[in-house]
């Protein structure tokens, strides 16, 4: 054999991917595995993403990435971690849309009980008193049901004991 043939064949051994026993493979060349209470990502064998066991944000941000490098398929990672392929698409549709930082940053859509105005809670205590449910005092007034038990949870409004 000549030499360029030496070298080449040498190389192209150098480019097989050589896993720990452990991992389980995403792809051919892409897998994954825990050690610790860590979770290490492997392109190659060589270690390019880790996160510890219960951090999902990172999970989450980690797959998707791989998913939009073109590394692997969403259904590879659903096969692989077992979760649904709707929650795998609207991670690597996130990460898409609004980067990295739409991961990693508190979220501001927790539930805010909704403010009723002071003529509308004079309203709904004239209703409560008179005996009428929550749901058709809610309806009555054009508001969400669970706005008055807030209400009512709070002190705002009373019902008759």
């Amino acid at each position: 054999m000549d030499k360029l043939g030496e070298i080449k064949e040498q190389n192209m051994q150098l480019l097989l991917p050589i896993f720990p026993n452990e991992t389980h493979l995403i792809t051919a060349s892409l897998g994954v595995f825990r050690l610790d209470g860590m979770v290490f990502y492997l392109h190659c064998g060589v270690p390019i993403f880790t996160h510890s066991e219960e951090d999902i944000d990172s999970f989450r941000y980690i797959t998707s990435n791989l998913i939009l490098r073109g590394l692997c398929r969403k259904i590879e990672i659903c096969k692989v971690f077992g979760v649904s392929y709707d929650s795998v698409n609207r991670y690597v549709n996130k990460l898409k849309k609004n980067g990295d930082k739409s991961f990693f940053t508190d979220e501001t859509r927790h539930g805010h009980a909704y403010k009723l105005l002071p003529s509308v809670l004079e309203k709904a205590q004239k209703a409560i008193d008179a005996g009428k449910s929550n749901c058709s005092v809610a309806r009555e007034l054009n508001v969400s049901e669970g706005a008055l038990r807030y209400a009512l949870k709070t002190g705002k409004l009373k019902k008759k004991q």
